[in-house]
Formats: structure tokens, C-alpha cells, sequence
């Protein structure tokens, strides 16, 4: 059963920063591609970044140069660090992985961001 654990949410000023960390257990399959996605309020689900199988990186337009994702020598832990952040990076962040890129995936269970002074 794979796993996905998110951690690093909580509340930081318009500005500041933030890294948020997702750690996959419950499987040997090593080849898989990660991301990053976010709900906020009254908002459908939208993708914020990935990282592929092969290390190829996508970044939503709205947080290109600000965020950046990463993956340790292992690759069952991705981070996203979370740079400069504004009031509309308010939401939660959902931790997922894709073994193949036409499929759902797994994901966890989310992490609050708020982003307020």
C-alpha cells in the first residue's frame, strides 16, 4: 500500500517562506513521478509542480521562480520550498505519485498553507 505523508504546512507572513516535505513508504517501485498540487478556498484543485521519473521539472506559471521542488538521493521524499509567498498561495497542498503519467496516482492527505499578516 504506497503512502504519502505531507508535513511542513502551518501560517507565514506575504514574503516569507515555507518548505513543505512528502514521504512515500509501502512500495519498492522507484520510478515515479512526483507532484506537487494545491486547493484553496472555493477553488478546483490545481497542479503547482512536479518532478518526473527522470528529473524533468514543471512549475504552474503562478509560482514559477518562487517555488522550487526537489527530491533526495532516494526519491521517496519531495520537497517544495516555497519562496516569496502571497496571500493567494493560500491552500491546501496534496503530495502525489504517479507510477505512469495517464494515471491518477496516489495521494495524501494535505497540508494547510495560509499566507496572512
Amino acid at each position: 500500500q504506497v503512502r504519502l505523508v505531507e508535513s511542513g504546512g502551518g501560517l507565514v507572513q506575504p514574503g516569507g517562506s515555507l518548505r513543505l516535505s512528502c514521504a512515500r513508504s509501502g512500495t519498492t517501485f522507484t520510478l515515479w513521478h512526483m507532484s506537487w498540487y494545491r486547493q484553496g478556498p472555493g477553488k478546483q484543485r490545481e497542479l503547482v509542480a512536479e518532478i518526473l521519473n527522470g528529473g524533468a521539472t514543471n512549475y504552474a506559471a503562478s509560482v514559477k521562480g518562487r517555488f522550487t521542488i526537489s527530491r533526495d538521493i532516494t526519491g521517496n521524499t519531495v520537497d517544495l520550498q516555497m519562496n516569496n509567498v502571497k496571500p493567494e498561495d493560500t491552500a491546501v497542498y496534496y503530495c502525489n505519485a504517479r507510477r505512469y503519467l495517464n494515471e491518477a496516482g496516489f495521494w495524501g492527505q494535505g497540508t494547510q498553507v495560509t499566507v496572512s499578516s
